[in-house]
This record gives C-alpha cells, sequence and structure tokens, in this order.
C-alpha cells in the first residue's frame, strides 16, 4: 500500500488495529537529519519483560510474550511517497474486537461530552460533580 503521509499511514493501521482487537504503538523510527526515513508500529502488547522464575513454578504463567503483529513503514526516495514493505497480522493471544473501544488508544469522547466538560470546567464545577460523566 501507498501512503502520501506517514501520519496516514500510521492511521490506516490504527484503524485496522481497531476492527481487529488490539492497539498500536510507535517502536522504531529511523531518521536521516531531521526527515524521518522508516517506521516499525507494532501491538502494544510487544516488548514485555519476560519472568526469570520458569512457568513451571508459577501458578499463574503468561501464555506467550510474542506479539508479532506489526508493520515496517518507510520512504520512495524518488517519489515521496510512504509504501508498507513488511506486514505480520498473527497474534499469539486472542484479540476480542467487540471490545477494542475499551483500549486507551481507541477510547473517544462525543462532541457533547466534550463540551458539557470544557463548560463545566469554565464554571469551575468539578469533573466528579459532572452528572454527564457518571451515566
Amino acid at each position: 500500500m501507498i501512503f502520501k503521509t506517514l501520519e496516514e499511514a500510521g492511521k490506516f493501521y490504527k484503524h485496522y488495529s481497531k476492527l481487529a482487537g488490539f492497539s498500536t504503538k510507535i517502536r522504531n523510527t529511523t531518521r536521516d537529519g531531521d526527515k524521518i526515513k522508516n517506521q516499525l508500529i507494532v501491538c502494544s502488547r510487544e516488548g514485555r519483560w519476560k519472568s526469570k522464575i520458569s512457568p513451571t513454578f508459577k501458578t499463574n504463567p503468561l501464555a506467550g510474550l510474542n506479539y508479532p503483529a506489526r508493520i515496517y513503514v518507510h520512504i520512495m526516495k524518488d517519489v515521496g511517497l510512504w509504501t508498507i514493505s513488511k506486514v505480520v497480522l498473527n497474534h499469539s493471544y486472542p484479540c476480542c474486537p467487540d471490545q477494542a473501544e475499551m483500549l486507551k488508544q481507541h477510547r473517544e469522547l462525543s462532541m457533547f461530552v466534550r463540551r458539557t466538560i470544557e463548560t463545566h470546567k469554565e464554571a469551575r464545577i468539578r469533573l466528579s460533580k459532572s452528572e454527564i460523566i457518571s451515566e
């Protein structure tokens, strides 16, 4: 796939991750001076620490620490467009697309709630006293 900007590529993978039921983070960015050459966007659960205690001694061991879902985006120098060169779609844990809105990356406030919070902030009403949030 080809994108005009790096932000478009990031939005595309973020949208895909919401449909698939996981969230993303930028793992690595390579720069040439102040210009970005390529970027690695991975599953946000990737890169967790591994326990030194053997899983046989643990009462609740992790299923796995390898979360390989990722895309590698780089710029084509001659035309100035961004392209996805590597894609890995599989996960080592089950994703739940129905609950993707609960992930921090995919949470959104409606315009009504956002405006109500701003109005209450101007009136110095604490967030805990706002009825709109507790509904």
